[in-house]
C-alpha cells in the first residue's frame, strides 16, 4: 500500500517516518477507513461499544508497537504518536480502546511488572486473548490521586485483600482483568494489582447518559473484599511515582489523540465546505469560511510540532513530566478550539451526526479532561518553571 500523508500534515511530519512505520500507519488507516469510519456514528448515536471490531483491528498490530516482548518491528515514539492520532482521527473511542489496553494497562506491566508477568501478559493483551481496564480513578479522587486514593490493599498471608471504588473506568465492563491502584494499610503507599474480573467482590457498573465518547464503556467499579494473589501484584510497583511515571508515557499519547480529533473535526469541515452551497457558490470560496479553516490548520500544526518533538525527547531519554504535561495541556485547549471552529464553519449541519463534527466537537471533551485536566498540567509545567508545588 503507498503512503500517502494527509493533507492536514501541512509540515509533513509523517515524512519522518521510515518506510516500514509509513507501511504500518497506511495499514491502520485503511482500518480505521474501511472498517470503523463506515458503522461508528452508529454505535455513538446507542452509546454501544464495536465488540466485533476488537479482533480485527489488533490484528492492525496497533496494541504490539510499545514493547520488546511483542513489537513487530523497531519504530519510534514519533511513530506511535501519529498511532495514536490516526486512530483519534476517525474515532476517538476506538483510539481510547487502544489506549487504555495498549497505553495504561500495557504500559503499566511493561514499566511496573516483572519480566515474568510481561513475559505473561503482554503477548496475550496484544493479540486480544486478554482485554483490560485500568483503575486509578475514584469517585472522590481524580485529580488528587496522588494523595487522596481510598481503595485499600491488605497483605494477608501470600494474598492481599482489596476494598473500595473506583470511577471512570474505560473498558471496564468488558475487562479479563483490571490493574486495581491501591494504598497498602502498612505502609500508606500506593501498589498496582492485577486484578481477575470474574473473582468475587469485584463488580463493574456502566456508567450511562455521557456526552463524549459514548461508545467507551466507562464504569464504576466495587471492590469488596477481593483477594488477590501476591503474585498479581505489580513487582516493581512500590509508590505513586511508579503509577506517575505510567501516567506520564500516556499523557503524551493523549496529546497526540487530540491532534487526531481536532483533524477529523477539520477534515469534516473542509469536506462540508467544498460541497454546501451558500449565497450562489461554495462555502469554500467566502473569506471568512477560509479565515476559519485557517485557523484550525495552525492549531493542528502547532499541536503536531509540539507531540513530534515531546516524542523525540522520549527516543532521547530527556522527556520528564513537566514536557508531556505540556503537550497535553496545549494540544487539548487548541483541539478544543479547533472542533469549535469546525463545527462553526458547518451552521446548523454542525450539530448532526452525519456530518461528523458533532461527534467530534463532543468527544473532545472527554479528552480535555482525562489523564489531567488542563489545570494541574499547568501546574507540572509550573512547578518546573518556578520550582514551587501550587498544588500540594
Amino acid at each position: 500500500m503507498p503512503f500517502e500523508p494527509l493533507a492536514s500534515d501541512f509540515y509533513g511530519f509523517e515524512t519522518l517516518l521510515t518506510d516500514r512505520e509509513q507501511e504500518a500507519l497506511m495499514r491502520i488507516r485503511a482500518y480505521m477507513e474501511g472498517s470503523v469510519r463506515p458503522v461508528i456514528n452508529d454505535y455513538w448515536e446507542r452509546a454501544e461499544f464495536p465488540h466485533e471490531l476488537i479482533g480485527p483491528f489488533l490484528e492492525t498490530d496497533v496494541a504490539r508497537f510499545g514493547f520488546a516482548e511483542t513489537r513487530p518491528f523497531e519504530n519510534s515514539a514519533v511513530f506511535r504518536g501519529l498511532v495514536s492520532m490516526e486512530m483519534a482521527r476517525v474515532d476517538a473511542s476506538m483510539g481510547t480502546f487502544v489506549g487504555v489496553q495498549e497505553g495504561l494497562v500495557m504500559g503499566s506491566i511493561n514499566a511496573c511488572g516483572s519480566q515474568e508477568q510481561r513475559d505473561e501478559w503482554l503477548p496475550r493483551m496484544a493479540s486480544g486473548e486478554v482485554l483490560g481496564a485500568f483503575g486509578l480513578t475514584e469517585p472522590l479522587s481524580g485529580s488528587d490521586s496522588a494523595r487522596g486514593l481510598r481503595t485499600t490493599a491488605t497483605r494477608d498471608g501470600d494474598s492481599w485483600v482489596l476494598n473500595g471504588s473506583k470511577r471512570w473506568i474505560g473498558n471496564a465492563t468488558f475487562s479479563d482483568i483490571t490493574i486495581i491502584w491501591a494504598k497498602d494499610t502498612a505502609d500508606g503507599q500506593v501498589k498496582g494489582f492485577l486484578v481477575d474480573t470474574s473473582h468475587p467482590g469485584y463488580t463493574a457498573t456502566k456508567i450511562e447518559r455521557k456526552i463524549a465518547l459514548r461508545p467507551v464503556p466507562n464504569a464504576d467499579i466495587i471492590l469488596d473484599g477481593v483477594v488477590v494473589p501476591e503474585s498479581m501484584r505489580l513487582a516493581n510497583a512500590s509508590s505513586f511515582r511508579d503509577t506517575a511515571n505510567v501516567l506520564r508515557l500516556t499523557r503524551a499519547s493523549v496529546a497526540w489523540s487530540s491532534v487526531g480529533v481536532a483533524v477529523g473535526a477539520y477534515e469534516a469541515a473542509v469536506a462540508y465546505a467544498r460541497e454546501r452551497e451558500q449565497f450562489g457558490k461554495k462555502i469554500a470560496e467566502h473569506q471568512l469560511v477560509q479565515d476559519l479553516l485557517a485557523r484550525c490548520l495552525g492549531n493542528i500544526t502547532a499541536s503536531m510540532a509540539l507531540c513530534v518533538r515531546v516524542s523525540q525527547m522520549l527516543d532521547e531519554g530527556t522527556q520528564r513530566d513537566e514536557h508531556s504535561a505540556l503537550a497535553k495541556g496545549y494540544c487539548t485547549s487548541r483541539m478544543r478550539e479547533t472542533v469549535a471552529w469546525a463545527r462553526e464553519s458547518m451552521g446548523g449541519n454542525g450539530i448532526v451526526l452525519d456530518y461528523e463534527a458533532a461527534r467530534f466537537f463532543a468527544d473532545a471533551e472527554a479528552l480535555y479532561s482525562y489523564e489531567g485536566t488542563r489545570e494541574m498540567n499547568s501546574l507540572i509545567v509550573g512547578r518546573a518553571i518556578t520550582g514551587a508545588a501550587a498544588f500540594v
